[in-house]
């Protein structure tokens, strides 16, 4: 089997997106021939990447099998190939924004919405992350004999490594050894709950706990979610929470790494924001591969990346108490928390594991290799 895999967000980058496509051109790439067209140079780059991967993608299209582009943004490319080549199976995988962009006001959306959103329904296969984003692309008119669900992955040998708190406290800026270090990790938008956490939960745990947020900062020029940063950082300000909050942004793979192995806990209390969604939270599933259970919001497809009992707990979302109870529990309980951390670990190893997903996305390319369009 030839694959052609068109990635426009790939490492050296740093974000979830980024991460999934490395990891499953590495994963797919062990099992079959995979071609990988990806751009390493963020969204700025975007403007050069586009033609260039078009090009690029239609003459390797024709010694391939599958085209499988990496999100909902490349759907155009991906359908306008297929148009060229109509022999070439297609398909994309899509997230919560892919999704939802398009409902949103102003002149990107109405154009992602008349040319992206139908580019997606032209394609042979739609790789949802999740039973919820597979139920919002049906209401985008995606047909569902399209769409397979194939949630995110994860490979615990490039997320493990020792459990430093020397290097945790240069990260913070702060001693850790005798606090209760709480991570929070994704970009500073608005409905992952950064700032709904800030406010509403941390003025209510011990003194000891230390609340992180480590994620990218949304440039002012993007498409998609608005910057939450300054409104975070104003809310530190205004509660006087300086030295039990501390908000890190932009930072090397090297330094996520610390923070995920030597954190106490995770956390991820996304609140319900119109017009935009998490389709899984690939955050989670990280967190747990270092071995951190994760107290999520009960909310969108965070229901699928959590396993109450297994990998972490499910509080619905903005209960502020109820966040707050089962932080308690877990800080005044270590061998609780102990037990908790090593559950998580195996549970998101056995479930998430790239080697088991990569097999799945064979299985369908296979499908529909052997079926009628």
């Amino acid at each position: 089997m030839r694959i052609l895999f068109v990635s426009r967000a790939y490492p050296p980058v740093i974000g979830g997106i980024e991460n999934q496509n490395r990891d499953l051109a590495l994963w797919l790439g062990k099992k079959a021939d995979l071609r990988l067209i990806a751009n390493t140079r963020g969204k700025t780059f975007l403007p050069i990447f586009l033609p260039y991967a078009f090009f690029k993608a239609l003459i390797f299209s024709f010694s391939s099998d599958i085209l499988l582009v990496g999100d909902g943004v490349l759907a155009p490319l991906a359908a306008a190939v297929g148009i060229l080549h109509p022999g070439l199976k297609t398909a994309a995988v899509v997230h919560g924004l892919d999704l939802t962009f398009g409902r949103r006001p102003g002149f990107l959306s109405r154009f992602y919405r008349s040319v992206n959103l139908p580019s997606l329904r032209r394609l042979d296969r739609i790789f949802a992350v999740s039973g919820h984003t597979r139920e919002v692309a049906i209401k985008s008119g995606i047909e569902p004999k399209r769409i397979t669900v194939i949630r995110n992955g994860i490979d615990p040998s490039e997320l493990v490594t020792s459990r430093r708190r020397d290097l945790l406290d240069r990260l913070v800026g702060v001693p850790t050894e005798n606090r209760f270090v709480i991570l929070r990790i994704g970009r500073y938008v608005e409905h992952k709950g950064v700032e709904w956490f800030i406010r509403n939960v941390v003025p209510k745990l011990p003194e000891k706990a230390l609340f992180v947020a480590a994620g990218s900062v949304v440039g002012k020029r993007t498409a998609g979610d608005n910057d939450y940063f300054p409104t975070c950082e104003r809310t530190v300000g205004e509660l006087g929470l300086d030295e039990r909050v501390r908000l890190l942004t932009n930072l090397p793979q090297a330094d996520i790494l610390t923070l995920l192995n030597a954190s106490d806990l995770a956390v991820s209390p996304n609140i319900p924001v119109p017009g935009t969604m998490e389709g899984f939270g690939i955050n989670v599933i990280e967190a747990n591969a270092c071995g951190l259970p994760v107290i999520a919001a009960d909310l969108e497809g965070l229901t699928e990346a959590v396993q109450n009992g297994e990998n972490g707990t499910l509080i619905p979302p903005l209960d502020s108490d109820g966040f707050v109870a089962e932080i308690r529990r877990l800080m005044e309980d270590p061998g609780q928390l102990a037990e908790r951390r090593k559950k998580a670990s195996s549970y998101a190893a056995a479930t998430f594991h790239w080697n088991v997903l990569s097999d799945k996305y064979l299985e369908a390319f296979e499908e529909m290799l052997t079926s009628a369009s």
